[in-house]
Formats: C-alpha cells, sequence, structure tokens
C-alpha cells in the first residue's frame, strides 16, 4: 500500500529527514515513535501530499506523491496534530462539508455522516457549535473527517492528543478495529498506545530510521536478554550465586536476613556465559528453581523482566546511543 524510497526532505540549510526507507502492507498497523523533531510529522505530510519530498520516491497504493497527489489525497485519511476544524460550525455541519470536499457522491453522503459520527463517538454532540466542544471531542471530529470518505490508507499524527483515558481506550479501540481493512500509520508519545494497537514499529531519531519491525524484532537485534529478581533465604548465598551463571556478575543485597539477588542475561546463544547453568529459553524459571533446591536455598521471589519498548526507545534516541543505523 505504501512504499518509501529513500526520501530526504530539507528545509533550507536543515534536514529534516534523510535517507527513509520503509514499506507498509495492507491491513497493517505501523507506529512511528521518535523524540520532538525526529521527523515524524514531516514524513506524514509527505505521505499526505502536503509536502513533497527533497529527494527519494513515494507510492501510496500506487500512485506517486508527487506525479498524482489528488489521487494520493483521495485515498488516504489524515488527521494532523492540531485538526484544522471551523469553529462556527456545528459537528454535522463540518462534517458534512468534509463529505463534500472529497467527492463523497451526494446519495451516500448522510450515510457516510452518520457512520463516522457513531464510530467516532459523537451523536450526542452533532448539532453543537465546533468551538463549544472540549480538545477531546474536538480531536474526535479530526478523526472523524479523516474517514467520512472511507479511505484505505489512514495517517494520524498524535489521534489520542487531549483525550481522557476512556476516550482513549475508545479510540484505540476504533483505531485497531480500522487496521482490520485499512492500513493505518500513526504517531504517538505514548509507548503504550504503540505496544496496544500497533503491529509494527518504526523508530526515527533525527531525521533517520534507527529501527523498525516488531517490538520482539528490534529488542532481538539490540541483543536484549531478561533481567531477574530474585529474594533469597539460606546460608551461603553470596558464594552460591556466581555459580548459578558463571561470567555474569550478580548484584547481592542482604535485607534483615534475606538476599536481593538481581542479574541479568543476555538472549540468544552469543550473549550467554560458555559455563552458565542457565542457557538461556522460557526454561529459565524452572532451571533458576532447580540450581536454588539443589544448593539448599529457598526462593520467596522471584520476577522477570523482559526488555520493554520504553528501554529499546531510550537505548536508541538517547544522546548516547550506538548502534542505530545497525538495528534499521
Amino acid at each position: 500500500m505504501i512504499e518509501v524510497q529513500n526520501i530526504t526532505k530539507s528545509y533550507g540549510p536543515v534536514q529534516a529527514v534523510r535517507e527513509v526507507s520503509f514499506s507498509v502492507g495492507k491491513e497493517q498497523v505501523l507506529g512511528f515513535l521518535g523524540p520532538n523533531g525526529a521527523g515524524k510529522t514531516t514524513i506524514m505530510k509527505i505521505l499526505t501530499g502536503y509536502h513533497y519530498p527533497s529527494s527519494g520516491r513515494v507510492m501510496v497504493d500506487g500512485f506517486s506523491v508527487e506525479e498524482d497527489p489528488v489521487e494520493v489525497k483521495g485515498r488516504t485519511g489524515y488527521l494532523p496534530e492540531s485538526a484544522p476544524l471551523y469553529g462556527d460550525m456545528t459537528v454535522e455541519e463540518y462534517l458534512s462539508f468534509a463529505a463534500a470536499a472529497r467527492l463523497v457522491p451526494p446519495e451516500k453522503q448522510k450515510a457516510a455522516l452518520e457512520k463516522s459520527l457513531a464510530d467516532c463517538g459523537l451523536k450526542a454532540v452533532r448539532f453543537r457549535l465546533v468551538e463549544t466542544l472540549s480538545k477531546g471531542y474536538k480531536q474526535r471530529v479530526g478523526l472523524a473527517q479523516a474517514i467520512i470518505h472511507d479511505p484505505p490508507i489512514l495517517i494520524l499524527d498524535e489521534p489520542t492528543s487531549g483525550l481522557d483515558p476512556n476516550q482513549i481506550i475508545e479510540i484505540r479501540s476504533l483505531i485497531k478495529e480500522l487496521g482490520k481493512s485499512k492500513t493505518v500509520i500513526l504517531s504517538t508519545h505514548i509507548l503504550q498506545e504503540v505496544e496496544a494497537v500497533c503491529s509494527r514499529v518504526l523508530i526515527l531519531h533525527e531525521g533517520r530510521i534507527a529501527a523498525q519491525g516488531t517490538a520482539e524484532e528490534i529488542a532481538a537485534t539490540l541483543k536484549g536478554g531478561d533481567t531477574w529478581d530474585l529474594t533469597l533465604k539460606g546460608e551461603g548465598v553470596r558464594e552460591k550465586c556466581p555459580r548459578l551463571t558463571p561470567g555474569l556478575v550478580p548484584e547481592i543485597r542482604e535485607e534483615g536476613g534475606l538476599y536481593r539477588v538481581s542479574f541479568f542475561l543476555p538472549s540468544g546463544p552469543a550473549g550467554q556465559a560458555p559455563d552458565a547453568v542457565i542457557p538461556g529459553g522460557d526454561d529459565m524459571g524452572e532451571r533458576i528453581f532447580d540450581w536454588a533446591v539443589a544448593e539448599g536455598l529457598k526462593i520467596l521471589g522471584m520476577n522477570r523482566r523482559k526488555l520493554s519498548l520504553e528501554d529499546i526507545f531510550v537505548k536508541l534516541t538517547s544522546d548516547d546511543a550506538g548502534g542505530g543505523e545497525a538495528a534499521a
């Protein structure tokens, strides 16, 4: 549905986007992540034909954004970060105007209006002036205008901005449902939103792609692993723990006769200590239990912490991040 090939966008001497390439298939939800100024909004404007790339090529549903901008706009629904609404119109008047502007056939405009009002939870405010709505409801109106012409592709810039928790859940559910029949690209600063909605992630940093794929694929590329936190009771914990993971030094703290033990175990054969009792895999917890029994120790607590999307984001977008190009 979308093919982006080596696009660069410059504003004078400033390169906002640098040689970015990716593709998005039908019925996929792709999440853009990145700090402010990473190039997310610029790429979205290029995809919707509002900006042209300085170099590179973008194809949307088989049409070039530079050669066929009208065709591209007809196949995309766009919700900017600040939705451009007309405050002196009622919600119904504005959406009717949006349907006509999107060339929805007159005989289908009423049905399109009713569907967008229902999908975005706007029926209760359909006759209110847009300027009297809360920020959350204005965001819903912006989303409604993006879907009113039933486009195959949706580009959503911060779609849940300003919504309360209940509204966020509703909009996330709507986006997931839309993703079953449409291609959706959304940008957000909410990592939980990406985990809840997106099938793939694209992380941008300083105008370049730092990584793309599923969270699990990116974590594997970063040579991630699991952190294990144990609460142990018994004699000789400090002497016995090094035998659990030879070559990997655990952190051990004594608190009131109990021992808090933490260690990081890299995932994959390349990151493991050659003589480790625990060779990795999903059965590590069972192996830790067997080790404790063999050593005469009692496990009072055990917690496994995987590399989270937040950890990945920080690793790839911090000022001293390295290896982003390799991850991409």
